[in-house]
């Protein structure tokens, strides 16, 4: 069963990242949050040691909801289903 938790734990990480809305922030900063506290807690802890870790994993979170926020791309436009304007002659 141990050897399995890494391998079911990482597909459902990939089943529910198709869930998302790319073009809401909310969802973009949460995404970017967890990524970048990850990352800055990895690296805090290669670098640091373990108070290291909970530095970079505070500040890789606030770099990565930043971020996220920032990088947030605009919705596309909606198409419009109503009457056609008239042709002016």
């Amino acid at each position: 069963m141990r050897r399995l938790a890494l391998p079911l734990t990482l597909a459902a990480a990939l089943a529910t990242a198709g869930c998302t809305n790319p073009n809401d922030p909310g969802q973009r900063a949460a995404g970017g949050g967890l990524i970048g506290a990850g990352a800055g807690a990895a690296l805090g802890a290669m670098i640091g040691g373990g108070r290291g870790a909970a530095i970079g994993a505070i500040t890789g979170g606030a770099v990565g909801v930043a971020t996220g926020v920032v990088t947030t791309p605009q919705p596309p436009p909606q198409p419009y289903y109503g009457r056609p304007e008239p042709e002016l002659k």
